[in-house]
């Protein structure tokens, strides 16, 4: 028996889509939404549909931005010269957190995943490639101490080896099978700073 409207069991519906939001979270957050003010559920509505819209990748090292070409790449700040490779959006935003790298990043966008199906060809392995052809000195591989992350950092390092590139890692201050974005700032400073060359 559904014991609400239509339209709030459609809600419902929707929000418990999203990852890691379960029946009873999505009603609670239905609840939430119904008891803003219009202006502001009209706002949140429209920052999703703005955001679904505006948002493409980075031309160069592929994260999320609302113009060509991401505000990192495009500073003359940073030290172009080194690459880290990250999978996600969201471990970009963790190394950035720490305010202490000051080089450039690469987001594969995943990681090669045989079980899942995503080979090489499925994550932004042939745009790195393409970027290691201008001044870089270092790459830095920082992908997930999970087995997905460790198979793509020994694929990502045969790839840029042969080029005479120095490739390093990030120590192991992150626990294997952690996520990069749960990780405070300290530990992924120490990752970063305990790097070695593979």
């Amino acid at each position: 028996m559904n014991y609400y409207s239509d339209h709030f069991s459609k809600l419902i519906g929707e929000l418990s889509k999203l990852p890691g939001i379960g029946a009873k979270t999505a009603a609670r957050l239905a609840f939430h939404i119904l008891e803003m003010p219009l202006e502001q559920a009209e706002e949140l509505a429209g920052s999703i549909l703005e955001a679904k819209k505006n948002i493409k990748y980075c031309r160069t090292c592929f994260t999320i931005t609302d113009e060509e070409e991401c505000p990192i790449c495009r500073s003359p700040l940073r030290d172009h010269s080194t690459i880290m490779v990250v999978e996600t959006t969201r471990d970009l935003a963790a190394y950035e957190k720490t305010g202490r790298y000051e080089g450039v990043y690469h987001v594969l966008q995943g990681a090669i995943s045989p079980m899942q199906g995503i080979g090489p060809s499925d994550i932004r392995l042939k745009e790195l490639v393409e970027r290691l052809r201008g001044d870089v000195k270092e790459v830095i591989i920082a992908t997930n101490s999970s087995l997905e992350g460790e198979t793509t950092a020994m694929y990502i390092s045969k790839l840029v080896k042969p080029a005479g590139i120095k490739v390093s890692r990030i120590a192991s201050g992150v626990p294997v099978g952690g996520d990069l974005e749960c990780i405070d700032e300290v530990t992924l400073l120490r990752a970063l700073e305990g790097r070695t060359e593979i």
